[in-house]
């Protein structure tokens, strides 16, 4: 089976002749871009920069020569600009604190503060104030909250839209041509659109805006689901109408090339339970979600994917009801996710997307032998009968030994070929 062929029958519950794997096709499936140097350093590939294409985790662009040696069958395609509001053009040279070399876009504008720590300007704009800050010798942004103080008589759900509007000319143009590019690897091709993720948690302090207004605070935007939910329902209306109009435009543009579209990063899940209780979740978020996922299933062959970190299975129910195909990054060590528990009850009606080997604990601090042995186990759960896609639970981090990564796809290598 090709690649896409791979992934298009795991997508369908059916299950491949070789278990397909994804590096790098989204903003929650890649590779810190210090692990990737040395990942290439390891396999001897041509020597040079690695591209940071998401800044605010700073993960590089895995580039064709690498997916070729490690057999990777998806291909993404990232929204037109990053999660600091820039386009990724121009490239140039940038160190991090370590002294790695990377290249970032002419847009990615920062500056050192007094302490060491490396701030970044939303949109490339130094007259603005910085919105994301990368502690010293640190490996990623944090966003940097600017909240103005609410006034409750003035306060307007319009505020927390201004980053939604009609997909632009050169966005459709983006899309058009990204599309033909990611079909013609032969790979199955995973879309970020935009605009379609409720209350992400990433996007709710807005580090592209170079002002933003509104609700902006994440504390203050979780107490705002209990203490104004008419206003967040009022946003999620809006923001709802807006995206099925811009895929509405978007969908001519791209079409079969895309076979599935990245959803939602909200994250409903800690370590030990949900952020909010199922009769919230059904209220404020399940209308709307259904209603972009019923779009896109009434009029596309597209799956739709969900990523939520955290102990969800309480939720994964409402998921499956809401319309999402998909279930991503799969944190099977937070409570209540066993992958046995969760392959028996749901592995026929939902896909899951990750869940390869746990970078909290074994990636990170185990032996190669022990990433061998735990992704051996989790394939032996989740592929049969498909509706799996092998990846790592969330982005493959700074620090995490080369050798572990370089164990972990030999690990896959090792159970596809017993198949």
């Amino acid at each position: 089976m090709t690649s896409r062929e791979k992934v298009i029958a795991s997508l369908n519950h059916r299950e491949p002749d070789a278990v397909p794997a994804d590096l790098g096709a989204t903003a929650v499936t890649g590779i810190h871009v210090a692990a990737l140097a040395r990942l290439r350093d390891l396999y001897g590939l041509e020597k040079r920069p690695v591209k940071v294409w998401e800044p605010y985790q700073m993960l590089g662009l895995v580039e064709e020569d690498l997916k070729v040696l490690l057999g990777i069958d998806v291909e993404g395609i990232p929204a037109p600009e990053t999660l600091f509001g820039f386009r990724n053009e121009n490239w140039k040279p940038w160190r991090l604190d370590s002294g790695l070399e990377v290249l970032v876009s002419e847009h990615f504008q920062t500056v050192k503060n007094e302490a060491g720590d490396t701030l970044i300007y939303p949109r490339g704009d130094r007259t603005a104030p910085p919105s994301g800050r990368m502690p010293r010798d640190g490996f990623f942004f944090d966003t940097i909250i600017r909240q103005v103080p609410i006034d409750e008589e003035r306060l307007n759900p319009e505020d927390n839209l201004e980053e939604f509007g009609p997909v632009s000319p050169e966005d459709l143009d983006y899309f058009s041509s990204s599309a033909k590019s990611a079909a013609a690897t032969g790979r199955a091709v995973v879309a970020t659109f935009g605009g379609t993720g409720l209350g992400d948690i990433a996007l709710v302090p807005a580090p592209f805006l170079t002002h933003p207004k509104g609700i902006r605070d994440v504390e203050e935007w979780y107490v705002s689901t209990v203490t104004r939910p008419a206003y967040i329902r009022r946003v999620f209306e809006r923001q709802t109408e807006i995206a099925l109009e811009n895929l509405t435009k978007i969908l001519p543009f791209v079409r079969d090339a895309v076979d599935v579209v990245y959803i939602c990063g909200t994250d409903f899940g800690t370590q030990q339970s949900t952020f909010c209780s199922l009769q919230t979740f059904r209220s404020l978020y399940f209308p709307f979600y259904k209603k972009i996922n019923d779009w896109v299933h009434r009029n596309t062959g597209w799956k739709t994917f969900k990523h939520s970190c955290g102990a969800v299975e309480p939720l994964i129910e409402a998921f499956i009801e809401c319309g999402f195909d998909i279930l991503n990054p799969v944190q099977v060590t937070a409570a209540g996710m066993e992958a046995a528990k969760l392959k028996k009850k749901y592995g026929d009606r939902i896909v899951f997307w990750g869940g390869g080997v746990d970078t909290q604990t074994t990636f990170a601090f185990g032996t190669p032998g022990e990433v061998r042995e735990q992704v051996l186990r989790r394939l032996e759960v989740f592929a049969p009968g498909g509706g799996y896609i092998f990846n790592t639970v969330h982005n493959i981090q700074a620090n995490t030994p080369v050798e572990n990564i370089a164990a972990m796809f030999e690990a896959l290598k090792e159970f596809n070929g017993r198949k």
